[in-house]
C-alpha cells in the first residue's frame, strides 16, 4: 500500500514538473508569439488591401476580370506565406521554415509536371493579358482559325467565326503560334486574277481593271493605298493578270463581299471596253494516216 501511494506520489511530481516546465517555456516564449501572432495580423490585413487594390488595379491593366482576379489572389497568397515565415523566424523555428520552403519546392515540381498543360495554358493566358496581342471584339486569325474574339480567360481564347461556330483554342496555341490581328491595322489586301487573250492591250486591260475598280468600290477602298494591276505569267490560253487592292478591314464589307464586288467591276468593265476573258482552248492534231482510217472505217460502216 505504501509502495502503491509513494509511486503515485513520484508520477504527481513529475507531471506538475512537466507542467511546471511548459508553463514557464510558454511565459518565455510568450512575447515571441505575440510578436509573431502581431506580425501575422499586420501581413494578413496587408494582403488583404492589397488583393482588394490589387483586383482594381489589374482590372484596368487586363481586359478579363478572371485573369485580374487571379493575379490578385497570387499576390495576396504571397502576402501572407511571407508573414507565416517571418512570425517563425521570431519564434526561432528556422529549421521549420526551411523544412516547409523546402516541402514548397518539392511540391511545386511535383504540381509542375502533373499540370504541365494546365499550367503552360495559365502562364500564356497571363502573358497575353499583359501584352495585350488582342482584344475582345478584335478579328484574328491564329492557329488555322478567323474569327471575332468573345473572350480570353485563364485556360483558353474563345472566337466567334464568320459561320457562327464558337471556336475554343488553348492559351498556349495562340501564345506559340502566328497571330494576324486585323482590327489593329483596320486594313486588308485582296488579290483578284483574271486572263486577258494574248491579243489584248496589257497595260490598257491593267488600266480598266483598275479604274473599274476605283469608281465601283471607293467607298470602302483603304484611302492610303492604290489599286495595283500587273500582268504576271503566260497561262495556257491567257495572259494572267493580278489586280490587287487594299480594303478597310473589317468594315462595311466583309472580305468575300469585296472580292465579288471587284470581281464584277472587272467583268463588267472588261464587257463595256471589248476586253476578251478567254475560255481554255486545246487543240488536237491527228496524223493524215489515222485520219485516213476513221474515214474508212465511218465508209464501212455506212
Amino acid at each position: 500500500m505504501n509502495d502503491e501511494a509513494a509511486s503515485f506520489e513520484d508520477a504527481y511530481h513529475i507531471l506538475i514538473e512537466k507542467l511546471v516546465r511548459w508553463y514557464e517555456l510558454l511565459v518565455s516564449h510568450l512575447p515571441n508569439a505575440v510578436a509573431a501572432l502581431a506580425i501575422f495580423g499586420v501581413f494578413f490585413l496587408m494582403a488583404s488591401i492589397a488583393r482588394r487594390v490589387g483586383e482594381r488595379l489589374f482590372a484596368r491593366a487586363f481586359d478579363t476580370g478572371a485573369i485580374a482576379q487571379l493575379v490578385s489572389t497570387i499576390l495576396k497568397i504571397a502576402i501572407l506565406l511571407l508573414g507565416l515565415f517571418i512570425g517563425l523566424g521570431v519564434l526561432g523555428l528556422q529549421k521549420t521554415v526551411l523544412s516547409l520552403l523546402a516541402g514548397a519546392g518539392i511540391v511545386g515540381i511535383a504540381l509542375g509536371f502533373a499540370f504541365q498543360d494546365l499550367a503552360e495554358n495559365l502562364i500564356a493566358g497571363i502573358t497575353m493579358g499583359i501584352r495585350k496581342p488582342f482584344k475582345t471584339g478584335d478579328l484574328i486569325e491564329t492557329h488555322g482559325e478567323l474569327g471575332h474574339v468573345q473572350s480570353l480567360n485563364l485556360r483558353n481564347s474563345i472566337l466567334i467565326n464568320f459561320s457562327g461556330q464558337r471556336i475554343i483554342i488553348p492559351n498556349k496555341e495562340v501564345f506559340q503560334n502566328k497571330l494576324v490581328n486585323y482590327s489593329q491595322t483596320g486594313e486588308r489586301r485582296v488579290e483578284i486574277s483574271v486572263g486577258i487573250s494574248f491579243d489584248s492591250d496589257i497595260e490598257n486591260a491593267a488600266k480598266v481593271a483598275k479604274e473599274a475598280i476605283e469608281a465601283d468600290c471607293g467607298d470602302w477602298l483603304h484611302p492610303d493605298k492604290e489599286v495595283e494591276a500587273y500582268a504576271l505569267s503566260f497561262d495556257a490560253s491567257s495572259i494572267g493578270l493580278k489586280v490587287r487592292y487594299w480594303i478597310k478591314y473589317p468594315g462595311e464589307k466583309t472580305y468575300y463581299a469585296a472580292i465579288h464586288d471587284g470581281v464584277a467591276s472587272i467583268r463588267e468593265a472588261f464587257r463595256e471596253h471589248e476586253i476578251e476573258i478567254p475560255f481554255p482552248v486545246r487543240t488536237l492534231q491527228t496524223s493524215e494516216r489515222l485520219a485516213l482510217e476513221i474515214q474508212e472505217k465511218e465508209y464501212a460502216h455506212s
